[in-house]
């Protein structure tokens, strides 16, 4: 099998849930369901809870798993007095490899704004991690005609600072918000459009190397069902998976997908 031009990634996203010990037991079944040849065609990446950060970096460090680690939001300042939040700088010493930024629920649930986004994409560049920022649509939106203005908004709003370097390490994860745990999902050609339009607005705005290197994930009810089909589309590079990380047979189903 050839090389991918651009290496998919796959994003477990375990959002509020798991224990630090329910953490490594599922760490632990999902690296005994992956094959042998996964690591060197997908990467994956592993979003814990931060309560379960370091015991899930320190077993994937001893047992040197075939994953990266990640974390499901940050702070764009190193150090403060801001009760509850958590630094790049303290992810970083985690060996944490990749940041999600700009979910939706952040942005709708705790009115994380466009610019907060671009700070904290900026802060995990600087702290030398990857972000993995979302964009996504409302349902209404949708209906109105307005996906793709919205979500080329949101990218442009969140890397306006990035230099071309940056836009080609960034990972980007289109997710439509109304398919975020409700087991809809837009058709592969739907995502596949977006997608589209997002790389274009990168190759518009950054040029073609950083437009041809991006990668863009799809997410929103993503499960071994539907993955192979999202993820054929030219312009998928990956999936950022939600509730079907928990799963770690499914997890792995999803990888194996994102290989062949």
């Amino acid at each position: 099998m050839a090389e991918p031009r651009r290496k998919p990634l796959v994003s477990g996203n375990w959002k509020m849930h798991m224990t630090h010990l329910e953490a490594i037991n599922l760490i632990q079944k999902l690296s005994y369901s992956l094959e042998a040849a996964d690591p060197s065609y997908v990467d994956l990446s592993v979003h814990p809870p931060f309560t379960a950060l370091r015991s899930v970096q320190t077993v994937l460090d001893a047992d040197d798993m075939p994953m990266s680690l990640g974390a499901q939001n940050v702070h764009w300042e190193d150090k403060g007095a801001f009760t509850g939040e958590i630094s790049p700088t303290m992810l970083a010493k985690l060996n944490v490899s990749y940041v999600i930024v700009g979910h939706s629920e952040r942005r709708q649930l705790f009115g994380e704004t466009d610019e907060m986004v671009a700070k904290k994409v900026a802060a995990v560049f600087a702290a030398r991690m990857t972000p993995i920022m979302c964009v996504g649509e409302t349902l209404d939106e949708r209906e109105a005609g307005a996906t793709e203005e919205r979500v080329v908004g949101q990218l442009r709003a969140g890397t306006a600072a990035l230099n071309p370097e940056q836009m080609a390490a960034l990972v980007v994860a289109y997710e439509p918000i109304w398919a975020i745990g409700t087991g809809r999902n837009a058709t592969p050609d739907d995502a596949q459009a977006v997608c589209n339009a997002l790389r274009a607005a990168v190759l518009a705005d950054h040029g073609e190397a950083a437009g041809a290197r991006l990668r863009i994930q799809y997410g929103g009810s993503v499960k071994a069902a539907n993955a192979a089909e999202l993820l054929a589309q030219p312009d998928i590079d990956g999936a950022l998976v939600g509730g079907a990380s928990l799963d770690p047979g499914e997890l792995a189903q999803i990888v194996h997908l994102a290989r062949n």
